[in-house]
């Protein structure tokens, strides 16, 4: 049993025994050694299933989203994405703070179970995410356990939008082409709005037959009006967690639409990480005498 776990599970039992929040959620072994899935906890006996290590990947913050209409008061464990979904569900006022009990966990980077599933867990590369990280550490937290790890993303801030740079520089045709080819695959099962804490909206748009903005039918058009249209709802909110990628049964390259955004925004208005600070509005969300209007001309 590693420190990071011991302490999980001691945090766990103090406030579960004196009755400070109503359930915790951390994470639990699977049936294979590379799954670590969402753990919910309610008595202090059953800590002992709580664990942590390189397969916990799953972004928890969007579990609170189940606690809106309710008066609970949950304990939740987070690593710096997570803290960062967190945030962004206090910021649009989906979890009041003081029902959520945030126990912070540095984190160096986490492996995905699908490629460790392949690959052994020994020979696993961190998942794809983890690279691009700028935020290693919680940012927001009640308490943290263990010490924080060094910031700052493995492959350099140059590199973290190199992909989107080349894939700009492609002709207009081949770009449309590779995501029609994406857009043709999309089951439109939802798993990428079910898994991410920014499509937190209460009720869905794409739920609601009698406005007509979206049929049944699911075929290019209509699924590209869905890709785009969420897309372009989480601009400026994205956290990177990856999860919306991660969940795609199909595999689309979902962080590849949301990473051009996030670098579109930064060029426009000024450098932004989505997130990071309660008190900071997102720049779509806000108005300012000089923001960029180049279409007005």
């Amino acid at each position: 049993m590693n420190e990071i776990t011991q302490k999980m599970r001691f945090a766990a039992r103090e406030i579960l025994e004196k009755k400070e929040v109503n359930y915790v959620i951390g994470w639990e072994k699977g049936s294979f050694a590379y799954q670590s899935p969402p753990v919910f906890i309610d008595k202090g006996e059953d800590v002992d299933r709580l664990i942590w290590d390189e397969f916990c990947i799953s972004n928890l913050a969007v579990y609170l989203l189940d606690e809106r209409c309710r008066e609970t008061k949950v304990g939740l464990f987070v690593k710096g994405c997570d803290s960062r979904g967190v945030v962004r569900l206090i910021q649009d006022r989906q979890v009041p703070r003081d029902r959520v009990y945030i126990m912070g966990i540095p984190c160096p980077g986490v492996k995905d179970p699908v490629k460790s599933a392949k690959a052994g867990r020994e020979q696993a590369p961190l998942a794809d995410k983890c690279l691009y990280c700028t935020s290693k550490n919680p940012v927001l937290y009640d308490v943290i356990l263990g010490d924080k790890v060094q910031e700052g993303s493995l492959t350099g801030e140059n590199e973290r939008f190199a992909e989107i740079t080349d894939f700009e520089e492609k002709d207009l045709d081949k770009r449309y082409e590779f995501w029609s080819q994406q857009f043709d695959r999309c089951i439109r099962c939802f798993a990428c709005r079910n898994i991410c804490p920014a499509c937190n909206c209460a009720v869905c748009c794409f739920e609601q037959p009698r406005v007509g903005w979206l049929s049944k039918y699911v075929g290019r058009s209509q699924n590209e009006f869905y890709i785009l249209t969420r897309a372009l709802h989480v601009a400026g909110r994205c956290i990177e967690c990856g999860e919306c990628e991660r969940a795609c049964p199909v595999n689309i390259p979902i962080m590849k639409l949301n990473r051009k955004i996030i670098k579109d925004i930064n060029e426009l208005f000024g450098q932004y990480e989505a997130g990071l600070d309660l008190e900071q509005t997102p720049p779509l969300g806000r108005y300012e005498t000089d923001d960029p209007d180049e279409f007005a001309d």
